[in-house]
């Protein structure tokens, strides 16, 4: 039969405890495998359940496989693992939602380890692959860079850049409740979306009161034979940094900024003065090179506020409190007052110039003068422009981003277990 997103929930649908949701792109060689067994699992496990296999738009009849063996298809027009994913989970009718890859890589048999934690209160069970939580790669399952690279360091990044106590951040096989799911507005169309799931869950865990777990699983080598891997180690891993940097301001702009300031401001301290260093005498050189620093750092700390700013406003983190204080005009204020102040040290180096009828300067003495003249003026002018910038930010409304649900084709619907067995 056919439904869309649009109609009314039946009695059947209010009951589904349980969304398994594939993403499929010619996956012939494995999707009915994998529809088969998690249909099995929940059948055993006495869940209520159904299969939608999000199709990328297949050639190879896996959408009839799929079909064949209980799946319900959501066709996804749009291309890519994370779009295919968010029209799966929208036209899901579980309360809770598992996401695994329909390559036979995971194991569907495993699905009583995450509905059992979802049930205990979790919104968010991520599975995990690798030893350190508990989890098994078999031989030939996972490429080498990806196994002792990739996965350690981009899961050691979130955990120091979001701190998220994840294991294994790139694990596709996760459970979590739908509630959840719709408080984070998920917008990645590539495989950078179940990263994006983790941050966003991480940096809203206080205002939604996300509580999560880990459950070890195996990883068994990609069943695929007509196809290899559609993930792409270094187009997906620098996708996967890149989001990193875009959900962190502290860490993108905000800190490498303090260090340039700092290391700047120590330049005019001792170039100013100019102070000996191992025998080498700091002078206006020193000085030129810290003032590019205080500038480069400036705009860095002017780029994590309207950065932070902008996250906060559209929903991507929560609002940061402490610049619910700045404004339009103290921002102005401040950049008209730098202003000022260097125009003024120039102005004193022009006075000492027409003093001395526009001749020959003293270029050690008024060098002191006009380098930091040159960059106050430009950080007030900076100021005063981020400001402006961040007043247009500011009028942004928080939105939810319009997804139509994809048409859906049924004709098996998953239903694994009666509705007397339907847990409480």
């Amino acid at each position: 039969m056919s439904s869309s997103g649009e109609s009314r929930p039946s009695d059947e649908t209010k009951r589904i405890e349980l969304s398994v949701v594939m993403p499929c792109l010619n996956e012939a060689d494995t999707v009915a495998t994998c529809v088969e067994k998690a249909v099995r699992a929940m059948k055993e496990a006495g869940i209520v359940g159904e299969v939608v296999v999000a199709d990328n738009g297949s050639t190879d009849g896996s959408q009839e496989l799929a079909i064949e063996q209980g799946a319900r298809i959501v066709d996804v027009p749009q291309r890519g693992y994370g779009a295919a994913l968010m029209h799966g989970i929208e036209a899901s009718r579980g309360k809770y939602v598992l996401m695994g890859d329909a390559d036979d890589s995971y194991d569907f048999l495993e699905i009583p380890k995450f509905i059992d934690s979802l049930r205990q209160g979790h919104d968010l069970v991520q599975g995990c692959r690798l030893p350190r939580g508990g989890g098994k790669v078999l031989p030939g399952a996972m490429p080498f860079l990806h196994r002792w690279f990739g996965n350690p360091v981009l899961s050691w990044l979130v955990r120091l850049m979001f701190r998220i106590p994840i294991n294994d951040i790139y694990c596709g096989m996760r459970g979590f409740t739908r509630k959840h799911y719709d408080q984070l507005d998920l917008r990645s169309p590539g495989m950078e979306f179940a990263t994006e799931m983790i941050i966003k869950s991480g940096l809203h865990r206080d205002s939604h009161g996300t509580s999560w777990s880990q459950v070890p699983i195996t990883l068994h080598p990609d069943g695929r034979q007509a196809h290899p891997p559609h993930l792409r180690t270094f187009r997906d891993g620098w996708r996967t940094l890149r989001l990193f940097l875009a959900f962190s301001p502290t860490w993108t702009f905000f800190r490498p900024g303090m260090v340039l300031l700092m290391v700047g401001l120590v330049g005019y301290a001792l170039a100013l003065p100019q102070v000996k260093v191992f025998g080498a005498a700091l002078d206006v050189h020193t000085l030129l090179v810290a003032s590019l620093l205080v500038l480069m750092g400036w705009q860095c700390v002017l780029l994590a506020t309207l950065a932070r700013i902008f996250t906060g406003r559209e929903g991507m983190m929560p609002p940061h409190e402490k610049l619910e204080h700045v404004t339009v005009e103290r921002g102005l204020a401040f950049g008209i007052a730098a202003g000022i102040g260097g125009v003024a040290m120039i102005g004193f180096v022009v006075w000492r110039w027409w003093q001395q009828d526009f001749g020959a300067l003293n270029y050690p003495f008024t060098m002191r003068w006009v380098v930091p003249g040159v960059t106050l003026v430009a950080i007030g002018f900076q100021t005063a422009m981020a400001s402006l910038m961040s007043g247009v930010l500011m009028m942004q409304r928080s939105r939810r981003l319009d997804r139509p649900v994809a048409g859906t084709r049924d004709d098996h619907p998953t239903n694994t277990a009666p509705a007397e067995e339907t847990p409480s």
